[in-house]
């Protein structure tokens, strides 16, 4: 079979400054455009004076951060993943209708008038700001509790300081590289072994000890493992 390979020299390119400004001009542009529409919208809603400024940011403010959740929280478990990009999508889907209505209405009764709607085009629209209020305190509650960032852990003082064998790489290895299955009970030891060595316990310090033994976890046996290890220090399960 013939492989293709990189010429010798060939360099990669890499991400300037130009490459930020030409995101960010696209990003700003498309904003712009989506926020007139949707702060237009917002009056034909009867959202009345400055107020109306802010519409817009609840709809595609929920589609920014979105994507930032979903970074966030790429080890969580499915549910939790599921549930972002559930928010993510509807904040999606409701901007891209809001904009595409209020072109078409003000092309149906003219651009000049002011736009109008229906009975229950208004009320749809107007159980936007409560609906997104529930998912902004949620979605804190979910990014506090399931994120896997270096932050504020809790100290381990009786850990225990064991050495964990090297079953897992060499197992990893006979597989061509990839990564080894392994118990529960194994994923708890090395945890344990992690938590000691690192002076404290957190998802990210567990999650890089697995993976440097060349062992495999999803996110719902990463949740798992971390009650296992919490329980064990007397602390609350449902912490970072």
């Amino acid at each position: 079979m013939t492989t293709l390979a990189i010429p010798a020299g060939t360099t990669s390119h890499h991400v300037t400054s130009w490459d930020h400004a030409a995101i960010l001009t696209l990003g700003a542009a498309a904003c712009a455009l989506s926020y007139d529409a949707l702060q237009q919208m917002a009056v034909a809603i009867h959202i009345r004076g400055l107020l109306t400024y802010l519409f817009p940011l609840v709809i595609d403010g929920f589609i920014a951060y979105g994507v930032r959740a979903l970074l966030v929280l790429r080890t969580a478990p499915f549910r939790a993943r599921l549930y972002v990009w559930t928010l993510f999508g509807t904040a999606t889907a409701a901007s891209i209708w809001a904009n595409a209505l209020h072109a078409i209405r003000l092309n149906q009764q003219g651009a000049s008038g002011e736009l109008h709607l229906g009975d229950a085009t208004i009320g749809l629209l107007s159980t936007i700001a409560p609906l997104a209020l529930a998912g902004a305190v949620h979605l804190h509650i979910l990014v506090t509790r399931e994120a896997t960032d270096d932050g504020p852990s809790e100290p381990v003082a009786a850990v225990q300081d064991t050495r964990v064998q090297g079953a897992g790489v060499q197992e990893a290895k006979r597989r061509g590289g990839r990564p080894a299955d392994a118990t529960l009970d194994k994923l708890v030891e090395v945890g344990r072994i992690a938590a000691g060595e690192q002076g404290r316990l957190s998802r990210t310090v567990v999650l890089k000890a697995v993976r440097g033994k060349g062992l495999k976890v999803g996110g719902e046996r990463l949740t798992e493992v971390m009650n296992i290890l919490r329980t064990e220090l007397g602390t609350d399960p449902n912490g970072d």
